[in-house]
């Protein structure tokens, strides 16, 4: 049977105050934890098939999951041709997510997205662009997306992220270190990164696509909060493989473990090939069922995407006008 999700938590708008929640300080590198971590790949993906089918959201907590879900957006631009207007109009849209006739027809006045995500290069005209709004920069950094740049390189890039005005910053692991399965290693990178970060708040890309195991993605999930990570991200969205609902699973039920044992809550950012609002549904839902509704803002959970904005739009439209409009209207950039 369908279950419909029609709580409190849904039907609250997306734009809530912020709720200061303690760093997770990290810990020292438990091995016996880390090995006791396992994965029964058939029962995860027998449960990752069912979730879909599990929540049905209809028409007012539709919209208002949605909104939700706008608001925990990381809207990024991480191209080669990336220029400072590009940056400047996306940042506008970050500001302005939802044409205002739409807002007030939803009763949303403030709306915004979770952050906006560029290279290192785009920082300055993002922060100018967004002065004043509460909404912060991410930086990809460490060698993004490969993570194969000398170290002292890696360090210097996240320290001048910093100093430039991110107040997020996305690393990418050595994915060498968890295909040899040498934890230590990737122990002691992640710490390097989290002290590099100061202030700024770490997201670990985990690029599990290429990682091997769903094992093994749990035991680097693991070892990347006991290292400091304030969030574990599925994918620099350039692999082949990005962020998929097994994948999820693994991580935030790891998450949640190291919740339970440490006090500590941990962000979850899945990022790569989410680009419908329909899944967008799904991937809230699970968070919901999983994690709980303190996971449902955007201190603890982003999307990471570039397109996914477009289409929850038209669907906050559908909703208000009862007719769908061309995407070419609702571009974000």
């Amino acid at each position: 049977m369908t279950a419909h999700t029609q709580d409190a938590t849904a039907t609250t708008t997306a734009h809530l105050p912020q709720t200061v929640e303690p760093r997770n300080p990290g810990q020292g590198l438990d091995m016996d934890w880390v090995m006791r971590t396992q994965a029964n790949r058939s029962a995860i993906e027998r449960r990752a098939v069912t979730l879909p089918g599990r929540r049905s959201v209809k028409k007012t907590y539709q919209a208002a999951w949605l909104a939700r879900a706008i608001s925990c957006i990381d809207l990024t631009t991480l191209a080669g041709d990336d220029t400072d207007g590009r940056v400047r109009r996306l940042c506008a849209k970050g500001r302005a997510p939802v044409r205002p006739d739409l807002l007030r027809a939803l009763d949303l006045p403030d709306l915004t997205v979770g952050a906006i995500c560029v290279y290192h290069d785009m920082i300055a005209p993002a922060v100018s662009a967004l002065q004043g709004s509460g909404i912060p920069v991410a930086a990809v950094s460490t060698g993004f997306p490969a993570g194969l740049s000398p170290f002292h390189l890696r360090i210097a890039e996240i320290e001048q992220s910093v100093k430039a005005g991110a107040s997020e910053i996305d690393i990418v692991i050595s994915r060498r270190h968890v295909l040899t399965r040498n934890w230590q290693a990737l122990f002691e990178e992640m710490r390097a990164f989290r002290a590099a970060c100061g202030t700024a708040h770490v997201k670990a890309i985990l690029a599990t696509g290429e990682l091997g195991t769903l094992q093994d993605v749990g035991r680097a999930s693991l070892v990347c909060m006991m290292a400091g990570a304030d969030f574990i991200k599925t994918s620099t969205g350039k692999e082949p493989i990005n962020a998929t609902l097994p994948v999820t699973l693994v991580m935030i039920r790891a998450i949640r473990e190291y919740y339970e044992a440490t006090g500590y809550r941990v962000g979850y950012k899945p990022a790569g090939g989410i680009s419908k609002a329909k899944d967008a549904l799904v991937y809230l839902s699970m968070i919901k069922d999983e994690l709980g509704d303190r996971w449902l803002r955007p201190d603890l959970f982003r999307f990471g995407a570039s397109s996914l904005l477009g289409d929850i739009e038209r669907q906050l439209e559908h909703h208000v006008t009862g007719a769908y409009s061309a995407a070419w209207r609702h571009g974000i950039g």
